[in-house]
């Protein structure tokens, strides 16, 4: 890598929010919200969401430093807003009205539930700036002059983020060694495909991803960006498409493609296949070292999350020390709040309701570890000390929820949709749902659901494989008396009422 400094958007034109002392900010996906300000007299700007499912459709105004916020607001009351805007006034009942600096590029944080929690960084422009105006990324600060330099020394200690990452919680530096010797120009792949916590940042600041993608293909000298989403993250892939179109000289070529809207289709090498049109999803067969190749390429495969933290990264100078944590399950409604490294998960609990309570989560990822505590940081090093899935996600099993039920779904779910590639997860997978059903016949073998979920992890071909035991075998270890009363006939939670319940 050479010392050559990327381009600068700085010369760009000031942000078209800022420049206005009076905007009205509507989510994009909320059609008829934005109909019923569609005439109004003050600036309209289309953003993104929060993440805050809770406060959906949140509609903000601002006037001179000052921005009120309206969450769940109806057209007719957004019509009142604006109107109220055009006469220069902030419309009573706002949930919350902060002061700020009038050229702010992020969100400010009122005291409203959900969005005071976590340290937003990467979301700072959730809900705030247009999603796909390079002006207003540019006035963020996007667009960085950075060299290459800059760019090896964040990823010497940038982690990759969530298991759709080839570099999953490992350096990024380290990844990208392998290119070394390749004998073609890479592919750099940005694999956003089925996470809500990628998917918001493709909707709401897609431009972070792609700062980041091209920073990537810059330094690896590739010729070829593509972002990849699941079909059923409809506003994510459009909001990625405008965001291509307007983006502002790319280095390279930038396509967007679409892979089936099935769990599987995020592992990295079955994100290829797809990305290649095929149809049969397998994982590859990649040995220690080895370049993962698309139509012959070899390939970097990240998650948004990578590629926005390493984008953050090399505009601050600073290593990133936030998560992305998406809190969903026996919720009122899912939230996706950034916590700091030295915050503990259940903070994220602050940002939803409970209506059922709390009795256990699974943390990770759809083969999320069970726990009932989640005093533990967002880090991977403290997730894998807990025996936690680091993907990203905190799934809440309300009080009426049984943990044997819940494990024995999900291991049935790993059995039913492997790619049927490699034998420890296809067989294994079948094999540890009928030891989690027998535990209702009165026959409760920890110690074989322990060895078969060891055997899984150490020897499946792919991440699926890898952590598709996970929700059994922490089922077992932490909740092993709730476990064992099944095989006496009880379930704690009186949420089994037949055997057929995880099957």
């Amino acid at each position: 890598m050479d010392g050559d400094r990327f381009p600068s958007g700085n010369s760009m034109s000031a942000s078209i929010t800022a420049e206005r002392s009076a905007v009205l900010r509507v989510p994009a996906d909320a059609a008829e919200t934005q109909d019923a300000v569609a005439d109004a007299g003050v600036h309209v700007a289309r953003v993104g969401p929060t993440g805050i499912a809770s406060l959906h459709p949140l509609v903000t105004a601002t006037l001179d430093g000052r921005t009120a916020f309206y969450p769940r607001c109806s057209p007719e009351r957004a019509a009142d807003v604006a109107a109220r805007l055009e006469a220069e006034t902030l419309a009573d009942g706002a949930a919350a009205v902060v002061s700020h600096d009038p050229g702010t590029a992020t969100l400010p944080r009122p005291d409203v539930d959900g969005l005071d929690v976590g340290t937003p960084r990467l979301l700072g422009g959730a809900g705030w700036r247009p999603p796909a105006d390079p002006d207003d990324h540019a006035a963020a600060g996007g667009f960085a002059d950075a060299s290459a330099d800059d760019v090896a020394d964040a990823t010497a200690t940038l982690l990759g983020r969530g298991w759709g990452d080839w570099c999953h919680d490992e350096p990024l530096g380290d990844c990208w060694e392998t290119l070394d010797a390749a004998d073609r120009s890479p592919a750099v792949v940005v694999n956003a495909h089925g996470t809500a916590a990628d998917a918001l940042l493709c909707e709401s600041v897609p431009f972070e991803v792609l700062e980041g993608a091209t920073m990537a293909a810059r330094v690896l000298g590739a010729d070829r960006i593509v972002v990849y989403l699941s079909t059923a993250d409809e506003a994510a892939v459009e909001a990625v498409r405008e965001a291509v179109a307007a983006y502002p000289d790319p280095p390279v070529q930038i396509d967007v493609v679409t892979g089936p809207a099935v769990y599987r289709a995020g592992e990295p090498t079955m994100a290829l296949e797809a990305i290649e049109g095929n149809h049969r999803l397998e994982a590859r067969l990649q040995p220690p070292g080895s370049v993962p190749t698309l139509d012959g390429q070899p390939t970097v495969v990240h998650t948004a999350r990578t590629l926005a933290q390493l984008a953050l990264a090399v505009r601050t100078g600073e290593a990133p020390e936030t998560r992305l944590v998406t809190v969903t399950g026996d919720v009122a409604s899912p939230a996706t709040v950034e916590l700091s490294a030295d915050a503990t998960l259940d903070r994220t609990l602050d940002a939803v309701d409970l209506p059922n309570g709390f009795r256990a989560a699974a943390v990770g990822g759809r083969f999320g570890g069970l726990t009932d505590s989640l005093a533990v940081a967002p880090t991977p090093a403290a997730l894998a000390e807990a025996g936690l899935g680091t993907d990203g996600t905190v799934e809440v099993l309300g009080e009426d929820r049984c943990v044997l039920a819940f494990a024995g779904r999900r291991t049935r779910v790993a059995a039913e949709t492997n790619c049927g590639r490699c034998v420890p997860c296809r067989e294994g997978s079948t094999q540890l749902a009928e030891l989690l059903r027998d535990v209702y016949d009165r026959d409760f073998d920890p110690e074989a659901i322990a060895e078969l979920a060891r055997t899984m992890a150490g020897a499946s071909v792919c991440a699926f494989g890898v952590e598709a035991a996970r929700p059994a075998r922490t089922a077992v270890a932490d909740f092993e008396a709730e476990v064992a009363a099944h095989a006496d006939g009880r379930c704690p939670a009186g949420a089994c009422t037949e055997p057929a319940e995880v099957t």
